[in-house]
């Protein structure tokens, strides 16, 4: 299994990169969304990857974090989800978007990707919502964004030193939060769902913020 690849991107084309490791091109197929964010020709670039093998096919897909690797491999498990449907929603929401759709049962975002219809749609969030507080829970560690770049073997010595590359605040924030509703009590569904609504409402807030914000929405009305 390759789980990861970093080395120069050679080559861009619609729907994947060519990346060039120890003189090896590796195809990966990746989202318009993490296309757009990749550099140029001759840069260096890291991805997470994931590899899809059929009897007459080998293609590797690769994400930007652990966490949207995650998503990709859970919504491929969704009957009707192929990689295109779900490198599709992947595009169209990202990993955190997929993430608070799901918790909401919010399937007309996931219809909202090319090529994804109501019924699968509904699937997706049917299927998935009892996952997605744990991955939720994990995000602080899953939501690792890829820094680091391709070194010479100058400079080599150098990397034992470089700090690790830090998670998305917000990701972070969201999984520190449905942690501690969860030590409160609250059920994993409701407690993801409410985290959800709180980040869609305010996606910089940090932990004690979102921890107040969810803690509003659950509280008894009336």
């Amino acid at each position: 299994m390759i789980g990861r690849i970093a080395g120069r991107l050679v080559h861009r084309g619609p729907d994947h990169v060519m990346v060039d490791v120890g003189g090896v091109g590796y195809i990966v197929h990746v989202s318009d969304r993490t296309l757009a964010a990749l550099p140029g020709p001759g840069e260096a670039v890291a991805l997470f990857t994931d590899l899809l093998v059929r009897e007459d096919l080998l293609q590797l897909y690769g994400f930007p974090t652990l966490m949207e690797r995650e998503w990709h491999r859970l919504l491929m498990g969704v009957q009707g989800i192929g990689a295109k449907a779900s490198m599709a929603i992947l595009g169209t929401l990202g990993a955190e978007g997929v993430g608070r759709a799901v918790a909401l049962g919010d399937w007309a975002a996931i219809k909202a990707a090319p090529g994804v219809g109501p019924k699968i749609a509904q699937r997706v969030v049917n299927e998935l919502k009892g996952k997605a507080p744990a991955v939720m829970a994990a995000g602080a560690s899953l939501d690792e964004v890829v820094t680091e770049t391709p070194v010479s073997q100058d400079a080599a010595a150098d990397t034992s030193r470089r700090s690790a590359p830090r998670p998305a605040p917000s990701a972070t924030a969201q999984a520190e939060a449905l942690s501690a509703l969860g030590n409160l009590g609250y059920a994993p569904g409701e407690a993801a769902e409410a985290v959800a609504r709180a980040a869609g409402e305010a996606p910089e807030a940090e932990t004690p913020a979102l921890i107040r914000a969810a803690l509003k929405l659950l509280a008894p009305k009336g």
